[in-house]
């Protein structure tokens, strides 16, 4: 099939704070050297920010280097930190509040601020579009184009207008084929393409395994009255235990809403375990629900979030193009956050291509220049004083992991001479369904806990529902043969948006996949034990459509 071609210097996979941030200082540096290059930037969401969804607290740093004059430029940046909190949860009913000598250096807020990620992307768009960047949302990039010297040379964008048969509709356009010198993967945690560059060059030869978790979040409008704008609470310990880690948090943001949410290491072991019904059991504890009783949720939202840090980050250049951001793995975990660190390399990206287009008549394929670009900068820097953070939590559990880090971080400063590794997988760590203990979740009251499908309902998700399925599944037999009978097919509890469930009896159980629901996490391509199920992309700007998150 004849497909229409454009062609870039530079081709941007995502529109988040990575891939934003890289368009950006392409077009600042290329101004500065007085060069004249072509950027464009394609985002799967219906707009910049429908996909983007994060705590969030924001540190500056990056931004700084980014727009020296961020605040004259009326960058969003909520509300600045003014106390912070942390507790361990021993109970439904019960906390112990930490002191702050005993915290994590990296832990501490004082200079960052308390923003909307989504709506902070959407400035990053305004600044880039302004500089001359073409930003195209609602393009979603199906396939990765190669030359035959398999050199990455841009993408194609899905169909649009294909039914569920495959039968084409009266209304179908066929994708487009984005070509460029330099193709930037900005997907976030766990890109479908960034999946198969990592595979296609073994980029993660000789590392530890990605590790990863899922982070589920709520909106709440709550009375003036209890509000405190600035205000930063984190918790660790119940209801995650038995073998799951992990940490909550409570943002007071600006215009009298808070933000909350569970993050659940994807490494837990027992099957029975279920992300969403946790947070609903999380926001009784009187620490949270002193805040929400009289409150009323907003939105909901859940992303998986890749924390491996530097054990687990892959080599980020290849033929044609680079891995930046989450889509590499980039966060932060010791901070808990990941803004900063993927605006950051796509800065540095972006001085690796200026640099190589204005030095080169042909410029190289492969931009190796940028591994030593990253190895000086503070991105490194920091994750590397951060390289234990995640191991320790894995190998010593909560409270003796909680206790190295502080070691690590606040005597040793991240210099310890050694480097622990965790080299097993998350989906690996799932136990079979009989050594495990069957959890029954209490129901949900619809004041502070509520189900799966009213939560989905406000992430605003919708998808074309006569389209092919983006979950693929390798092979759709297993989930009946094997993950049923061994592991009590845990996707029906590990998707926080009710996407699968086992209808039938008998012999004629089946998986039933309701992808109309996906709220694009990717927990279920991360955790599957049979690592049977492919997240791929629905037609561009299916998906949730989050106003602020």
């Amino acid at each position: 099939m004849e497909r229409e071609s454009m062609e870039f210097d530079v081709v941007i996979i995502g529109g988040g704070p990575a891939g934003l941030s890289a368009a950006c200082a392409l077009m600042n540096q290329a101004k500065e050297k007085k060069q004249e290059i072509s950027v464009c930037v394609i985002e799967k969401g219906s707009e910049i920010g429908a996909h983007t969804l994060s705590g969030a607290i924001l540190d500056p740093r990056a931004l700084q280097e980014l727009f020296p004059d961020y605040i004259e430029r009326g960058a969003p940046l909520g509300v600045p930190v003014l106390k912070d909190e942390i507790y361990y949860f021993t109970g439904e009913k019960s906390a112990r509040p930490l002191p702050h000598s005993l915290i994590p250096t990296p832990m501490h807020n004082t200079g960052n601020t308390i923003i909307s990620l989504g709506n902070f992307c959407r400035w990053l768009a305004q600044q880039a579009e302004a500089a001359g960047v073409d930003i195209f949302p609602g393009f979603a990039a199906k396939e990765i184009i190669y030359d035959e010297a398999g050199t990455v040379k841009g993408v194609l964008t899905g169909d649009m207008g294909i039914k569920s048969n495959g039968e084409l509709k009266h209304s179908y356009t066929p994708g487009m084929e984005l070509l460029a010198k330099y193709t930037l993967f900005a997907e976030g945690c766990r890109g479908h393409l960034g999946k198969q560059l990592i595979k296609q060059f073994q980029l993660d030869k000789d590392v530890d395994p990605q590790h990863y978790a899922l982070g589920i979040k709520e909106l709440w409008d709550i009375p003036k009255e209890l509000h405190q704008p600035g205000l930063v609470i984190h918790g660790s310990g119940w209801p995650l235990n038995e073998g799951a880690t992990g940490g909550s948090f409570l943002y007071h943001c600006e215009n009298g809403q808070v933000s909350l949410g569970l993050i659940t290491d994807l490494s837990y072991s027992n099957p029975y375990l279920s992300p969403f019904d946790e947070f609903q059991r999380l926001k009784h504890h009187p620490v949270f629900s002193h805040y929400l009783q009289h409150g009323k949720r907003v939105a909901y939202g859940a992303r998986a979030i890749a924390k491996g840090g530097l054990n687990s980050l892959p080599k980020m250049h290849f033929p044609g193009g680079l891995l930046i951001g989450c889509d590499a793995g980039t966060l932060n975990f010791a901070k808990i956050k990941g803004t900063h660190t993927a605006m950051k390399t796509g800065m540095i990206a972006a001085t690796a291509i200026v640099d190589a287009l204005s030095q080169h008549e042909q410029p190289p394929a492969d931009l190796t220049a940028f591994s030593a670009l990253f190895a000086q900068s503070w991105v490194y820097d920091e994750l590397h004083s951060a390289r234990n953070f995640g191991p320790a939590m894995h190998r010593f559990g909560t409270l003796l992991g909680g206790a190295f880090n502080y070691l690590d971080q606040n005597w040793f400063k991240g210099k310890l001479p050694f480097t622990l590794h965790d080299r097993t997988p998350d989906y690996q760590r799932l136990k079979k369904a009989s050594l495990c203990k069957q959890i029954t979740y209490p129901k949900p009251d619809g004041i502070l806990s509520f189900d799966k499908l009213s939560s989905v309902y406000l992430s605003n998700t919708n998808h074309e529902e006569d389209q092919p399925c983006h979950l693929v599944l390798r092979d759709p037999a297993l989930p009946i043969s094997l993950n049923l009978p061994i592991y009590a097919e845990p996707a029906q509890r590990y998707c926080p948006a009710g996407v699968y469930e086992i209808t039938g009896e008998g012999d004629n159980k089946k998986l039933q996949i309701n992808a109309q629901n996906c709220v694009h996490c990717k927990t279920c391509d991360i955790k599957d034990p049979c690592q049977n199920i492919d997240w791929t992309v629905p037609e561009g700007a299916g998906g949730p459509n989050y106003p602020n998150m």
